[in-house]
């Protein structure tokens, strides 16, 4: 293992806004911080925001400058890429952000019953092939996991490069007649304007192309740049609906 590698490790450990519990602390049982991220981390009353599979923080960092009235939260497995996002956070002093290293699969251990209002899932690994489909972070046996802890008809986004991910996300949303806020397979063709803006939970409307979309990772930009379309959709997921397969 590289040495910049083990001193980012180090590093994030040392932040207080960066939890990474061991394997032992959240096998079959949940962490002490579940039910208590705005009691413990945050101090206050917020609503809290997850970005699934979050890299480096770009997603985090944007949105919780964007919307300080909110607390956000990244959470990837991979330290030495968060290491990037939680450094720039505390070098920020940004009060309404935090991260969480663990796998997406061990996720109900840490949120309770609505405590989260909405999830961002930006650029994750798409799986390709059908024998893949249910590793997807929107396939079924993830979307029900979510609803153990997302407030009803709470907000999901998208955004992918890959028709794959999008066009499977989508048959999901149709075989489940959940609620589609917006979707498109080219995102950045044109401006996009809303008739009627989507709200989050407490009402506020969103300003999607100026203060959401146009926040852009690492390696989104990498993805423009080769001329590659960006897909996105966004959702809402009924809690007390189960998701069904799209077969």
């Amino acid at each position: 293992m590289g040495k910049n590698k083990l001193a980012r490790w180090t590093e994030l450990g040392s932040y207080s806004n960066v939890i990474q519990p061991l394997i032992g602390d959240i096998s079959d049982k949940d962490h002490p911080v579940k039910g208590k991220w705005n009691e413990q981390l945050f101090k206050n009353a917020n609503p809290v925001i997850l970005e699934l599979g979050c890299g480096k923080g770009e997603y985090t960092i944007g949105l919780a400058k964007a919307f300080p009235q909110n607390n956000y939260i990244g959470i990837d497995i991979k330290g030495a890429r968060m290491w990037r996002g939680a450094k720039t956070s505390n070098e920020q002093n940004l009060p309404n952000v935090a991260f969480l290293r663990t796998r997406i699969e061990f996720i109900n251990s840490f949120f309770s019953e609505d405590e989260v209002d909405e999830i961002w899932i930006t650029f994750p690994d798409p799986h390709p092939g059908a024998r893949n489909s249910n590793k997807r972070l929107t396939s079924p046996w993830f979307l029900n996991s979510y609803r153990h802890f997302l407030k009803n008809k709470g907000l999901v986004h998208l955004k992918t490069d890959n028709k794959e991910l999008y066009d499977f996300t989508s048959r999901v949303l149709s075989v489940n007649d959940l609620e589609t806020i917006f979707t498109t397979n080219d995102l950045y063709s044109e401006k996009i304007a809303f008739k009627t803006p989507p709200t989050d939970n407490s009402g506020k409307k969103y300003s999607f192309y100026d203060d959401i979309l146009s926040i852009r990772t690492h390696y989104e930009n990498i993805f423009v740049k080769a001329g590659l379309k960006i897909n996105y959709l966004s959702f809402r997921l009924n809690k007390n609906n189960v998701i069904k397969d799209a077969i």
